[in-house]
Order: C-alpha cells, then structure tokens, then sequence
C-alpha cells in the first residue's frame, strides 16, 4: 500500500514537472523565439534591436492592428522624442 502511493505521488510529480517545463519552451506572447522567461534575447537573435517602428509595422502586416490604429501609434512614435518619459 505504501509502495503504491508513494508511486503515484513520484508519477504525478513528474507528469507536472513535464508540463511545466513545456510550457516554459513555447515561444511568449509577443512572438520572441526563446525558450525561457524573463531572459533577454541574446545580440545577434531575430527581434534583437529592432525599433519600435519595426515592431509597428510587424504587428500591422500580421493582421494584429488595423490601418487606423497603425497609422495613430506611428504618429506618436514620430511625435514623441526617444528617451525616458517624466512624469
């Protein structure tokens, strides 16, 4: 009985463990092609120093904005200078 239950435990530990290390290989919501969290893309990776404009035009050819949002984001992008915001 012992032996049992504690086979079921190891079996369901692993089969967690499993999931979670497959949730932490799929790529992130914005697309970065990297397996881990929080980890910066290393230089020389796809999406590294892209500019923001890049990444507009990006999101527009996939489909994921419309012409309209587009066209307000750039304008913002052009009308506000690079650097740290005051607040």
């Amino acid at each position: 009985m012992v032996v049992g239950n504690l086979l079921f435990w190891t079996v369901m530990i692993v089969v967690a463990a499993l999931i979670l290390r497959a949730f932490a290989q799929r790529p992130g919501p914005c697309g970065s092609e990297h397996p881990t969290w929080g980890t910066p893309p290393p230089p020389g990776a796809p999406g590294h120093g892209r500019s923001a404009e890049q990444i507009l035009a990006e999101r527009y050819a996939r489909g994921e904005i419309d012409e309209g949002e587009y066209q307000r984001r750039l304008a913002t992008l052009r009308s506000s200078p690079p650097g740290p915001t005051e607040s």
